[in-house]
């Protein structure tokens, strides 16, 4: 009988699993530690034989806790195992970290079906028309963007499959070059927020998952700038992997008030301040007012950023004064020698004289000095830096260039832009800001943006309703309850979807949290630190090894599998090798985006075969990925390295 190469390479992983086990252990003289370890090896061969994870993790959790509770006591090994299985379920359904995850995938699920995927990766597509490999480009920057707003890979690769995996097939595109470009964006994901996987992390490893997520951004943000820097670079080595757009698809049809003010001047800054100053010309001067109100938008929003920026840069340095806190017996919150002086830490006594003094004279003595003070240090701001000049002069520069260049097809394509990524941006801004900035913990938010999700897919589905029907029927009834009635199923839909995957990571948390007791008291978690530190490994080392184990494990196993199973056998070890969990659980999350792209169980790979036309092979998709694979590694090399790049937003934000 031929097997095919997957199935060759998952009983090759097995067999390298099994024999060394059957090898090297004393089957002669058991202990508790080899059972650990025994029960490790039999759990990921049972999840590579197709078990469910969850259940298989229960079940080795179950019978492996019963022989470490029998072998101490077996009469009543039976309760206590049936105890902490009920213990282990009922922390996991009142630990409130996790309820983030069923809001955040409601809202991905009701954004996904809000039909403006399509609209964002055509209007990215005329932006990005001079770029060598737009299609590509865009094809990355939309799926950066949606996993922004969605976090679920499944939903971003399939949409993206469905809608620019063709359009670059018929373009000319490599089949190969194509697949990875969409399969590699999909996975964007799971590093940025809102991801699934970092509040997985942040509640298996006690991480704040709010610092998780202001870490993340730069991170994920980078990774999808190298994917579009090697993507522009190969489409200028080798321009026909991707070729260069024919003029038809980079036409930009311009509406009858366009083409009549494009004979004032073929800039559209300067054709809409000549009409509004001297006239429409056939023109409604309302028209000519919009328009140029959203011309202004670029040199506003570069106007508010700058203005920010400023106040945040030159805000004065003001020290909260304690005084008051210590009067009411919050001696906690004062300063180090303050403390001490009110408990008397420091050693010298006082005199009586002055222990004496009556609080309240004290106070008075003080309090004409302090109003000055603290007046004169609220009104005098900063020096302003070089730094923020520098950034006065960019964003200067950016507006000439911006309106220099500003034609009417540009106006068209950002009015696109606005109408499909500024309401988007707006829902991410406010989630994401909210969470990152302290307003709000990540299940409110979620709560909001699933709110949020919800409104957009109803109001993007209303629209395009109303553009198919008649343009000019009065009656908007019919409009409106169509809508209402897509809604309905859109809302069954995502509810359903929404139930089953989140069903499926409590139980993988519950399943967890059983394997991990019975691992812990098995000894296999101990046995294995004593090992670990018996290399006398310097923290380069550890990380080197850890990494590479969890890229190893990501070839046969899903991610949820590696947080869920491995991660509480690394997270103890963290502190010997002073390493911060956080930037820890950054570089897994990193490293994590090769478990969505390596075969056999590259779960991306499957997602664009079930949406490919039947000429597109696995293999031709698993060949498109290596690459970006590749960058995936250059990018935990460079975040290791230059590690402020994940921890800067927090330490800025929370003072870490």
């Amino acid at each position: 009988m031929k097997l095919r190469r997957e199935l060759w390479f998952g009983f090759s992983m097995m067999a390298l699993i099994i024999i060394p086990v059957i090898a090297f252990t004393p089957w002669s003289h058991l202990t508790n530690g080899h059972l650990g370890l025994l029960m490790l090896a039999l759990i990921c061969v049972g999840i590579m034989l197709g078990f469910p994870t969850a259940f298989t993790l229960m079940g080795m959790g179950v019978f492996f806790a019963w022989l470490s509770y029998r072998s101490v006591d077996p009469a009543t090994a039976d309760r206590r195992v049936l105890d902490l299985f009920v213990q282990r379920t009922y922390g996991v359904m009142s630990n409130d970290v996790l309820i983030a995850i069923p809001l955040f995938l409601f809202m991905g699920y009701l954004v996904e079906r809000a039909k403006l995927i399509d609209r964002l990766f055509r209007s990215l597509h005329l932006a990005t028309a001079r770029v060598p490999g737009s299609l590509a480009v865009a094809t990355i920057v939309t799926c950066a963007i949606f996993a922004t707003a969605t976090g679920i890979v499944g939903a971003v690769v399939t949409l993206m499959g469905l809608l620019a995996f063709p359009a670059m097939l018929k373009a000319g595109y490599n089949v190969k070059v194509a697949a990875g470009a969409v399969t590699a964006g999909g996975c964007l994901g799971i590093l940025i927020p809102p991801s699934v996987l970092l509040i997985v992390y942040g509640a298996v490893a006690g991480v704040s998952v709010v610092q998780l997520y202001a870490g993340a951004f730069l991170p994920g943000f980078m990774l999808a700038g190298l994917y579009i820097g090697y993507v522009i670079v190969l489409a200028k080595w080798n321009p026909k992997l991707m070729p260069p757009l024919p003029q038809s698809e980079r036409y930009v049809e311009l509406p009858s008030f366009a083409q009549t003010l494009a004979g004032r001047s073929s800039n559209a800054f300067v054709g809409l301040w000549r009409a509004l100053t001297g006239g429409g010309a056939g023109v409604a001067q309302r028209t000519v007012l919009g328009q140029f109100m959203v011309t202004l938008v670029p040199a506003l929003f570069i106007a508010a950023v700058l203005g920010v920026t400023y106040r945040m840069a030159t805000a004065p340095e003001v020290e909260a004064s304690t005084a008051g806190l210590i009067e009411a017996g919050g001696l906690i919150a004062a300063p180090e020698p303050e403390r001490e002086a009110s408990t008397g830490l420091i050693g010298a006594p006082e005199p009586e004289a002055e222990a004496k003094e009556p609080p309240a004279e004290k106070a008075k003595q003080a309090a004409p000095e302090k109003p000055a003070a603290a007046a004169a240090a609220e009104h005098e701001r900063q020096p302003v830096p070089l730094w923020l000049w520098i950034a006065f002069a960019v964003g200067i520069g950016a507006v000439a260039v911006i309106y220099r260049l500003w034609s009417w097809e540009r106006l068209e394509v950002f009015k696109m832009l606005l109408s499909s990524f500024f309401p988007l941006a707006l829902l991410i801004v406010a989630v994401l800001g909210a969470i990152v900035f302290g307003l709000a913990t990540p299940s409110e938010a979620a709560a909001v943006g699933g709110f949020g999700g919800f409104i957009l897919a109803a109001v993007y589905r209303f629209i395009g309703r109303w553009r198919e029907a008649n343009p000019g029927a009065s009656n908007p009834g019919p409009v409106i309850w169509g809508t209402v009635k897509e809604m309905g199923s859109i809302l069954k839909e995502s509810s359903f979807l929404t139930a089953k995957t989140s069903a499926m990571v409590c139980w993988l948390f519950v399943g967890s949290g059983i394997f991990s007791a019975a691992f812990a008291l098995l000894g296999g978690q101990e046995l294995i630190e004593k090992w670990v530190l018996s290399l006398d490994m310097t923290p380069v080392q550890f990380m080197i090894l850890a990494q590479f184990i969890i890229f190893i494990l990501g070839w046969p196993l899903e991610w949820t599998e590696i947080i869920i199973i491995f991660m509480p056998i690394f997270l103890p070890l963290l502190p010997h090798f002073n390493i911060d969990p956080l930037f820890f659980g950054l570089l897994v999350a990193l490293n994590l985006q090769t478990a969505f792209l390596s075969p056999p169980v590259a779960m991306a790979a499957f997602y664009l075969k079930g949406v490919s036309p039947p000429h597109v092979t696995l293999n031709a998709i698993f060949a498109g990925m290596m690459p970006f694979m590749g960058i995936q590694v250059i990018a935990l090399v460079i975040l290791y390295v230059f590690p402020q790049i994940g921890l800067w937003l927090p330490s800025v934000v929370y003072g870490r």
